[in-house]
């Protein structure tokens, strides 16, 4: 049985500030797949800070839902500044 999306939602929250993997799905076979650290959670979508680009992105609970965005929680040990 999948999760519900405030289940996800939940998870994702708990993570707030640690280091994650995430891999993209950008269609027609093209996948993303950079490190980044989870800075804020809203009520539909969460952000991440991706240091290699100096930028954020932001992702849908329902991409993770779906599995259009895969997240890897990092060990502690590997953490990137807290936010």
């Amino acid at each position: 049985m999948s999760p519900s999306l405030s289940a996800i939602r939940n998870r994702v929250k708990l993570y707030k500030g640690h280091k994650v993997r995430y891999k993209a799905l950008k269609g027609r076979r093209k996948t993303e797949e950079k490190l980044g650290v989870i800075t804020e959670t809203y009520p539909h979508v969460f952000t991440l800070y991706v240091e290699s680009q100096h930028s954020t992105v932001s992702f849908s609970y329902a991409e993770l839902l779906t599995k259009e965005v895969e997240l890897e929680i990092l060990p502690e040990k590997e953490q990137l500044m807290q936010f």
